[in-house]
Formats: structure tokens, sequence, C-alpha cells
């Protein structure tokens, strides 16, 4: 029986021609070695796979060839190609400087030098992952590089270029190997396919090119790993299965529901996608990735950017062509932001479905929120599952949009036929409601355009008199309701509100750093909700100063203050290092 041997090695490159992706590259050699103008020494670049040390191989092979083809090629003929072939060729030498990087096998690689071909024109020495040399064995290299003797190449390969020191770069000839593209991987891999006779849908070689990130040698093996599970038949399905892969048609599936503005089926999809073990931050930058694929498939110009093989190239384009450059400019930011906030998030699951939920937004119709371009969503029930309309609420948001921070002002004026309020009743303790909207499924345009926003009654704001202790209490009674948030409570903690003599009921907090202002912001709608109703007056407010001038002592920290101390008392400080006191 036939003894088994891997794609990678069985496959592995003999000639020029059958070097994948590297054509230019390998013209210039070709041409070197037809004019009889080879380098003393050649540096070959590129990351894993590429084919560096097979074109290293090539070339030791064919400058010692005596009987060359007319395509440049080695003939495998001659006692030299024999010899390599065999593996017992003198001519070549090849070195690990991965495992052999001290000045020790630098001095025998160089002893080895001074020994002439026995059989063919040229000794080469192929020294692979030379970056590896410490820096004592490139110091004894260097002279040797750069005059080596006339029967001497050398060719060094790296995937680490800016590791090696300069003096080494100048004295090579530099072959920059690029990423093999994908269209590259299918075509090799559906030669090799059918040369070992197994049925392989070119769509599941490209999800097999693209896993390989660029590398060859990396697809050959992933080759072998999913025709050994699909047991010689090569489905889209199989390959997918096997390699854990996140499908590209979710993400065009995904789209799909954001041009509807369907934000359950995102929803359901997202849910699939978790449901099959797939990461919530890969999934972020696998959408982000398709939808900067998607922008740049729109212009025939930049197609090229998007490396993926021809039929989902063509889908690509398709589904660009239903979508606006804002709308996919504008899914990309939200895309990266999820991205940039995902770690910090506590509920990351939440965080991708807010997501999803803002890019079912993007394109909708009848905007009812203000920016971002967010409206209207599809709703969620029809009306057949409901058997009656739907009305959805929306509260006025407490948030203001900038410093300083002030209560919102809620228009009182009664809507004809609607008696007063009366203000002999207890007022209640939550904000009320400013605007009622209904949403009817299925409703005409007509009847959705008269469904307009109603300000209804509201109460009048309290204005209970109260003092500027009992304003400091509440203050630090909020500021101990969650200690967790340590940037908040320190800020409150360090910071007190100071009244403003030109404003009534507003209080003035100076704050040290720009964190603590954002943070604080942040807070504020609930911290100003929480005053209001333990002190029942609607109309206080505080302003955010930055203090420009030195740190107030109030905000110092623990060392400042043991620092500070120190300074000002030095028997404190000999009492301090008389202990060998330090702080934890």
């Amino acid at each position: 029986m036939e003894k088994y041997i891997v794609s990678a090695r069985k496959y592995r490159p003999s000639t020029f021609a059958s070097v994948v992706g590297q054509t230019a590259l390998t013209s210039t050699l070709k041409n070197a070695i037809a004019t009889d103008k080879l380098a003393h020494a050649y540096l070959f670049c590129g990351s894993r796979g590429v084919g560096k040390t097979s074109c290293a191989r090539i070339f030791a092979k064919t400058i010692n060839c005596t009987n060359r083809t007319a395509d440049g090629d080695p003939c495998n003929e001659c006692d030299s190609c024999r010899a390599f072939n065999a593996g017992s060729s003198l001519n070549i030498v090849e070195l690990d400087a991965a495992s052999n990087n001290s000045v020790d096998d630098i001095r025998a690689l160089v002893d080895q030098v001074q020994v002439a071909p026995t059989n063919g024109r040229y000794r080469v020495f192929i020294i692979d992952e030379v970056h590896m040399l410490s820096s004592s064995a490139f110091n004894a290299f260097l002279k040797t590089l750069e005059e080596p003797p006339s029967y001497v190449v050398f060719i060094l390969a790296t995937t680490e270029k800016h590791k090696i020191i300069p003096t080494i770069l100048s004295r090579c000839q530099i072959f920059d190997f690029n990423r093999i593209t994908i269209n590259d991987m299918v075509n090799h891999l559906e030669y090799v396919a059918n040369n070992e006779g197994i049925k392989a849908e070119r769509s599941a070689l490209g999800v097999i090119a693209s896993k390989a990130d660029g590398a060859m040698r990396d697809a050959l093996s992933i080759f072998d790993q999913v025709a050994a599970s699909s047991r010689g038949e090569i489905t889209y399905r199989s390959a997918i299965e096997n390699l854990n892969v996140l499908d590209a048609a979710y993400f065009s599936r995904l789209v799909d529901s954001f041009i509807e503005c369907d934000v359950p089926t995102a929803l359901l999809t997202y849910k699939e996608i978790r449901d099959h073990g797939f990461d919530s931050h890969a999934f972020i930058n696998g959408l982000a990735a398709y939808i900067r694929d998607l922008m740049v498939t729109r212009e025939e110009s930049t197609r090229s950017l998007v490396d993926t093989d021809e039929a989902t190239l063509k889908l690509m384009s398709e589904q660009a062509s239903k979508c606006t450059p804002t709308f996919l400019y504008q899914a990309m930011s939200l895309c990266n932001d999820a991205d940039l906030n995902y770690r910090q998030a506590t509920a990351k699951t939440f965080l991708v479905e807010l997501l999803l939920i803002k890019l079912c937004q993007l394109l909708s119709p009848s905007p009812i929120f203000s920016g971002d371009g967010e409206g209207q969503l599809k709703p969620i029930m029809s009306e057949t599952s409901t058997g009656a309309d739907m009305t959805a609420t929306t509260t006025a948001a407490n948030k203001p949009a900038s410093t300083p921070m002030t209560a919102p002002n809620v228009a009182r004026e009664p809507r004809p036929g609607v008696p007063a309020p009366d203000i002999s009743r207890p007022r209640p303790t939550r904000r009320p409601i400013l605007h009622t909207v209904s949403i009817i499924g299925n409703r005409s345009s007509q009847q959705q355009q008269e469904a307009t926003p109603q300000i209804v009654n509201a109460p009048p704001l309290r204005e209970s008199p109260y003092t500027l202790e009992q304003l400091i209490k509440a203050w630090n009674e909020y500021r101990d309701l969650d200690l967790t948030k340590r940037i908040v409570y320190n800020t409150m903690r360090a910071s007190k509100p100071v009244e403003n003599p030109d404003k009534k009921h507003c209080y003035t907090v100076t704050i040290e750093i720009e964190t603590q202002r954002e943070k604080l912001e942040e807070e504020m709608p609930n911290l100003l909700k929480f005053i209001h109703d333990k002190l029942s007056n609607d109309h206080i407010t505080f302003e955010l100063e930055l203090n420009d001038g030195p740190s107030s002592p109030s905000t110092w920290s623990e060392r400042e203050i043991i620092a500070h101390l120190s300074e000002e008392n030095p028997n404190f400080k000999k009492f301090v290092q008389a202990l060998k006191l330090s702080l934890t």
C-alpha cells in the first residue's frame, strides 16, 4: 500500500511555474538565471506559507542544473537534479536559524563556505528564519556574507524582516513575497482535488482559502482535514461545519434585515449565531468587515480590495447596490463603536442586540427620534397576533444635551375641553409622561401621518423650600447608593455643590479632570431625579466646571496627603521611615 503523504508536502512546488501567486517574483529569478547575472546574497521576505523556502530550493536546484528546459526550469535528469531530488546533494546546505542561532553555528557554516562544489557550479546556503540569529552571530556572518567565494550563493528567508540588522539588509537583494489571494488558492486547491479524485464545491474551497489567511501551506493542510471528514466529497456545508467558520450568509441575511428595518429577524439571526457557539466579539468584527466589503464592492474600481472568490463577489455587489453609501458609513461607525465598547460592557449580549436594533433604524422612513438617523421601527408583533392596535408610549428624555445641566421645561397649557389640574392634590414623585404616540399595525400612510405626537397636561413643577445642608445630605445619599461606580463615587465625595449667587436653585460642582465630567454628565439625569424627589423641588440644577488651577486638597489621594504631611512636618516623615510604614 502506498504511504500517505500530506498535500502540503506532496504538492510542494518543484518548478518556478508551480509556485502559486508569485508570478512577478519568479519571473525575475528566472531572468537572472537565464542571463547568468546572479547576486551573491538574496533575502526572501514574507508571511508563512507563501513559498519562500520552496523558491529558494527551486532556485538552488536550477542554477546547478546542466540541462535546463526552454522555460528555464530544472530538467530533473542531470546528476545535480537527481542528487537534489534524492536529498543527497552536497551543493545545497540548509540551516534552520531558529534552532541554530549561536556564533558557533555560524562559524561552522563559514567553514563550509570554503569547500568548493563537487558537482555543479555553485554551493547554495539556505538559512531559514534568519531573523532568529543572535546579534553576535549576525556580526560573525557579516564579512563572509559581503565577500563570499565566487561559487557561493546565500539565500536568507525570514517572516520578520524588521528584526534583521541594516548591515545584513544592505548586502542582499531583497524579494518581498505577496500574500496569496483567495482566487489563486481556490484554483490550486481545485487542481489538487482533481488529482486526488475528490469532488469539491468551489464555494467550499473558497471557505478553506479564507481560513488559510494567505498561506498556501495552511490551505493544503485544511484541505486534507476537510477532505478526511467529508469522505472524499467536500461541500460548502461540510466545510463550514468542520472549520467552525461564521458563514458570510449570516451577514447577508442581517444586512437584508437592516434594509427592511426588520428587528425581529435580526435578533433571531444573532441568536442562531450564538447557539452555534460563535463569540459575540468575533461576530461584531465579522459584521463590520462584511459591511466594509459591501462598501468597496459598490464601485467597480474598488472591487479589487475585496479578497474573495468571484461567486461571492458577485453576490456582494448585488446586495451592495441596494444600500446607500450613507447607510454603509453609518453602519460601519456603529460597528466600530460597539467593538470599542465591547470589553467594558457588562451585558455583552445586550450591547450586540442594541447594535442590531440601531442598524435596523438607519433606513427607517419615519423618524421619530432626534439625531443619528434613527427612526420608527417595524412593529415587532403583527396585527393578527395581537388582535388589536398596539400603542407605544415614549417618555421624554431627562438627560440634557450639554452642560449646564437643567431640568426640562414642561408645557402646562391645557388643551381645549380638558380641565386644569387640581394643584391641591398630592404631587407625583415620578416625572410626568409628556408624549404619547400610537403606532397601529398595517395602517395606511395617511392614517400614520395623522397619528402625530400629542402633548398631554402635566402637573406643575414642585418648589418646596430646602437648605444647603439638606441638598448636601441628599447628594451624599445618592453617592452611597452604588459604590461600584468608583469614578462617580470619588467625584461626588471630593466635589460638593456650591450655591451660585447669580442663579436661583443653581449649584456649581468643580471637578478636576475631563473623565470625571463625562461620567458625572452620564449620571446627571438619575442624580437630578433623586435630588428633585428627595427635596420635592424640580428647579434644582447643577453646572459642571473644570478646575484650571492646582488640585484642591479635598481631591487629593491618600498618597498625596501623606506626601503633603511629610513636606510640612519633617518629624512625620522620620516617623514613617523609622517604622518602615508603607501605603497599601
